[in-house]
């Protein structure tokens, strides 16, 4: 699997790992988990709630986030536990791997990882790396082409890259 790095919510993507964590205006909308509800959540859903993995879910799912793998490593090195660069890569396979985040390929070298599972789409802007969440019903999408012969669609998922105006 490729490591990827990637964020939800409004967080910057820079060259240097930063936390960011800030919260995304559809907070309100979007599923979120209590603290002291982490572990139960893990359990529901099949993932043995280690201490490692309760502190990566404590940052991802108690609130929406887009984050990278590195930006989720210098936030938990933060706290006073300590959690290793294979533990977050593993924790985050994990989670994708049994729905609780959504891993967005930005591009061959990165992703964010995406604590709301309900569908949405994104701005990202090119320029900072931030990610912003939009609506499905905020955007219409009038006609699709072609599926290739034995195909269906599974889901539709937008990033529209935006960049700041010229003046």
């Amino acid at each position: 699997m490729r490591s990827c790095r990637k964020t939800q919510g409004f967080v910057r993507i820079q060259a240097r790992p930063v936390p960011a964590l800030i919260i995304s205006p559809l907070f309100l909308t979007f599923r979120t988990t209590p603290v002291n509800e982490v572990s139960s959540l893990l359990e529901r859903n099949g993932i043995r709630p280690t201490q490692q993995r309760v502190k990566v879910a404590e940052v991802l799912l108690t609130a929406p986030v887009h984050l990278t793998a590195e930006q989720l490593l210098t936030t938990l090195r933060q706290s006073p536990s300590r959690v290793s660069k294979a533990t977050v890569y593993n924790t985050l396979k994990l989670f994708v791997d049994h729905g609780l985040v959504r891993q967005i390929h930005l591009d061959p070298e990165r992703c964010v990882y995406d604590s709301t599972m309900t569908p949405h789409h994104h701005f990202q802007n090119v320029e900072t790396g931030e990610m912003r969440d939009i609506r499905p019903d905020e955007l219409t999408l009038e006609r699709m082409p072609a599926l290739p012969p034995g195909t269906e669609i599974d889901g539709v998922e937008v990033v529209i890259r935006v960049r700041p105006q010229l003046s």
